[in-house]
């Protein structure tokens, strides 16, 4: 086992207040792979410009990484611990901001309980004021601005990812379905 470098703190281990599932990681595989690099045209919001093009290219599930770009809007929030113990952790409110830069991110394109189109990101901006924040973005809030936000997708065919409620977090999470299954 490696030794624990020194100055760097021990990592947290979050408990869910559910019951422990029995199956810890759930699993599908792609029969093929297909990839795409996609460059996010300026005044779309992230959701629309990502549902879109790869709806063009017949993509429902995707996995994402979002690198570099301008964003003429930005909202997002922050995971907080919950005070009442119902789940670890839950959003606060929505932080707005105006124009930032786009670092990087990660997103999961899926679908919703309804079938609907549901886009779900992660990442690192740098504000107006040179500080670099991070965090949960509302995709449907944020504008891409005159330097595009460029995407590298990969396609996952062959099952959905649907947003289904989770015993152990408590959450809604998205999680992979057979695409015959809903629910």
């Amino acid at each position: 086992m490696p030794e624990r470098l020194p100055g760097l703190p021990r990592p947290r281990t979050l408990i869910h207040p559910g019951p422990v599932g029995a199956v810890r990681i759930e699993h599908r595989r792609a029969e093929r792979g297909r990839h795409f690099r996609l460059s996010l045209p300026q005044g779309r919001s992230l959701y629309d410009a990502l549902v879109e093009a790869l709806a063009s290219v017949r993509v429902q599930n995707a996995s994402m990484t979002l690198l570099d770009g301008d964003l003429d809007a930005l909202s997002f929030c922050l995971a907080l611990p919950d005070d009442t113990g119902r789940v670890v952790a839950t959003y606060g409110k929505p932080h707005v901001v105006g124009a930032a830069r786009f670092i990087f991110g990660n997103a999961t394109l899926g679908k919703s309980n309804a079938g609907t189109p549901v886009v779900h990101c992660h990442a690192v901006f740098r504000l107006q004021d040179g500080s670099v924040r991070g965090g949960h973005v509302l995709t449907e809030k944020t504008i891409v601005g005159h330097s595009p936000v460029k995407v590298v997708a990969t396609a996952l065919d062959g099952f959905d990812l649907r947003i289904t409620y989770d015993e152990e977090t408590r959450m809604p999470l998205l999680r992979p379905k057979s695409e015959a299954q809903h629910g």
